[in-house]
């Protein structure tokens, strides 16, 4: 079937199919170790070879350039960065609101005005908060136990 179909054609099946499966819920995968990323990045490469109808020996690294897709570890740390953003500007969902806390000091500070969170306590039980990477990743955000 795929010698019918044309570039633009396979491209729009592969995001339908492929891609989207990789991107739901990944920044749940955040702060995994390399190892398990890999087999998720072997198959954005196969899959975007698939959209190019190259052979498994060709390089990747200029077809997801031309793409626009993001490596998966960056895709990971980019959907971390929005969920946070969104989270603490008031427009992500209230369950995950509720989870971020903006950092207050204790004392009147210049940094005061910039914009951080308060890493969350780490539970041990079946109500954990959000990843510590999150607010690890969350621009200008310092982690104040």
């Amino acid at each position: 079937m795929r010698p019918q179909l044309t570039q633009k054609a396979t491209q729009v099946l592969v995001q339908a199919l492929v891609t989207s499966r990789l991107n739901y819920c990944n920044s749940l995968l955040a702060g995994l170790p390399a190892c398990a990323i890999r087999p998720l990045q072997l198959i954005r490469n196969a899959a975007a070879r698939l959209v190019f109808n190259l052979p498994t020996c060709s390089h990747t690294t200029p077809l997801l350039r031309s793409l626009h897709w993001l490596p998966v570890t960056a895709r990971i740390h980019f959907k971390t960065m929005v969920l946070a953003y969104h989270a603490a500007n008031g427009s992500g969902p209230s369950y995950i609101q509720d989870m971020v806390k903006p950092y207050t000091p204790a004392r009147a500070l210049r940094s005061a005005s910039a914009k951080r969170l308060a890493a969350p306590a780490l539970r041990v039980g079946t109500q954990v908060p959000i990843s510590r990477n999150t607010w690890v990743c969350y621009p200008g955000s310092k982690m104040v136990e």
